[in-house]
């Protein structure tokens, strides 16, 4: 099956949020992240279980699988246990997950996957249909692993960590994530110094560096503008690469924002280093906003 190109549009905040759901454990612990988010947001959760067919011998594909129902009860028990107001919403969709999910994120505020990574090599081999959707649906996708904490709110650690670029839509996401959850936003901009330009004498060379910094400083300081009034923001600059710089900053998050193009006409997944090493790293969630090619 052929993978449907998105295209980047913003969702309505007043969307569902959609979860994937297949009754493991770590599906089960991300119900309960979105479970509060949803809640944060005062949106409906959905959720979607994703039931192939071909998994089913002698299933059609509009009869949804005897399994099906059980995994979406369970899930839709934990979630009005947990937050007894929230409206839950449960659909079984006929497909792969991957598929289904890219699908439903067309009618998303917002879209969580879980991975069953735990410790150790595990946790470094993120599942493929989380890399998939991630890379393909049009919306911000959320991603949790199986040693991140299930809590959205209270917060842990008391903070948003968004990873500026040249696209506002992460830094967006970001502030309205750091101004629900009453915590400050912390907006990270990295920066190199070529290593051309650090061959010379000391002196050239620490010049050099201190305007690529100087540069930094203010294209952060330029973009942070448009973050709205109320959410305290603590800015920095710091010299490595984009991603060593935001994985080490996720050790002290709640949630991680980064942004991620979208190729329209593109039929396979794709995500740049900085995204794929977050979604593989990260010791927090991890959100993943899309934009286009040229801007937003």
């Amino acid at each position: 099956m052929t993978m449907e190109p998105e295209g980047v549009t913003a969702p309505d905040p007043s969307w569902p949020l959609v979860i994937g759901v297949d009754g493991s454990a770590p599906s089960l612990r991300a119900v309960d992240w979105a479970a509060d988010e949803a809640d944060l947001r005062g949106v409906p959760l959905r959720l979607v279980h994703a039931a192939s067919p071909d998994r089913y011998p002698g299933a059609e594909a509009t009869v949804p699988p005897p399994p099906a129902g059980g995994v979406l009860a369970d899930a839709a028990r934990r979630v009005r246990t947990r937050r007894p107001g929230l409206r839950v919403e449960e659909e079984v969709v006929p497909d792969e997950p991957q598929y289904a999910l890219v699908r439903a994120a067309r009618t998303a505020s917002v879209l969580v996957v879980g991975t069953r990574g735990r410790g150790g090599v595990a946790e470094v081999l993120l599942g493929s249909v989380a890399l998939a959707v991630a890379a393909q649906a049009g919306c911000p996708v959320v991603v949790l692993r199986g040693s991140h904490d299930s809590q959205a709110v209270p917060p842990v650690r008391g903070r948003v960590v968004v990873g500026v670029g040249e696209h506002p839509a992460a830094l967006r996401f970001a502030a309205d994530e750091a101004r629900r959850r009453g915590v400050p936003l912390e907006a990270v901009r990295a920066w190199r110094c070529p290593a051309y330009e650090t061959t010379d004498l000391p002196l050239a060379a620490g010049e050099a560096a201190h305007l690529h910094e100087k540069r930094a400083a203010e294209e952060l300081h330029a973009a942070l503008a448009d973050v709205p009034a109320g959410v305290e923001v603590h800015a920095r600059t710091v010299e490595g690469p984009a991603r060593e710089v935001l994985v080490d900053a996720s050790h002290t998050a709640d949630l991680l924002v980064v942004g991620a193009r979208r190729h329209e006409g593109r039929l396979s997944p794709h995500l740049g280093r900085v995204t794929h090493t977050a979604l593989h790293r990260s010791a927090c969630p991890v959100a993943v906003v899309p934009h286009g090619e040229e801007g937003d």
